[in-house]
């Protein structure tokens, strides 16, 4: 997947936070949204451009042409609407392969709006009923790696919950990586295709524990909820560093196995094998 790195400041964090969670919205997968987002962390203001609190925010797509549609409609929309706020690229790649936001943004201003050219980089300034908002113009992108993921097969649902949210917990301190899914956690685990025409995808009946006895089930015996964790993140040893922490945040009482969605390989040309993820053996 190709990423973006979208940095937020405000004269708060709470306000700077705001904008954050309100611009990475409905975007848990890219079946079904236009990016996938999240928030990476919170930052100090020592390292904003404008030296203000801020709030770091990475976005997914399948392609540079989606991504860019997706950032500039949440910057403008989120973003843009939230008092105070400031947006700056935070990604330093291929000046070929930048996507431009700013730049598009900009008409906003209806002739208001001015261009400034500081230290190589452009910046747009519109004007709003509480001053002005800042937007760099264009923002770096680069290969990404989105769909990670593994499974906690608990023997009930709280069991598998806490181990969950202990993964979430561990994982977020990590940096270039996101968690996609609502509170980071997926309880709709999904399989590549279905039986009706034209759904890209549908339920992992397979790990449903109330279809056991119907189906093929991939459960073991005392498993009664399964929740999936997904992590999208900047490169594939991110995303690696993120599953094995995750994994062993989650290895606790009630926790009866580890796995994750296979697909047959197709989900993508990355493939992280858990057991060598731990430098065992199958």
């Amino acid at each position: 997947m190709t990423a973006a790195r979208v940095l937020v400041t405000a004269e708060t964090s709470g306000w700077a936070r705001t904008a954050g969670q309100t611009a990475t919205g409905y975007a848990a997968s890219v079946i079904g949204c236009d990016a996938e987002a999240g928030i990476e962390r919170e930052l100090f203001p020592d390292e904003t451009p404008d030296g203000r609190p801020g709030i770091s925010l990475l976005f997914f797509g399948f392609s540079r042409d989606a991504l860019q549609k997706a950032v500039v409609n949440r910057v403008a929309q989120c973003i843009l609407t939230c008092p105070t706020t400031a947006c700056f690229n935070g990604m330093d790649g291929d000046p070929t392969r930048t996507i431009k936001v700013g730049g598009m943004l900009r008409y906003f201003g209806d002739g208001w709006q001015i261009s400034k050219l500081l230290a190589g980089k452009r910046y747009w300034r519109m004007p709003t009923m509480d001053g002005e908002f800042l937007c760099e113009d264009v923002f770096g992108t680069t290969k990404g790696v989105g769909g990670g993921n593994f499974l906690i097969l608990g023997q009930s649902q709280s069991q598998a919950l806490a181990a969950a949210e202990a993964a979430v917990a561990a994982i977020r301190a990590l940096p270039g990586v996101i968690l996609p899914f609502p509170g980071g956690i997926v309880r709709s685990g999904s399989k590549v295709g279905s039986k009706y025409k034209g759904l890209r995808a549908s339920t992992n009946e397979a790990y449903c524990p109330t279809l056991r006895g119907a189906v093929a089930s991939a459960l073991p015996d005392g498993v009664n909820a399964v929740y999936e964790i997904v992590i999208d993140g900047l490169d594939l040893a991110s995303v690696e560093a993120a599953t094995r922490l995750g994994i062993e945040a989650a290895s606790r009482p009630g926790v009866i196995g580890i796995t994750a969605g296979n697909y047959g390989g197709k989900l993508g040309p990355h493939h992280i094998h858990l057991h060598k993820l731990f430098g065992a053996s199958p």
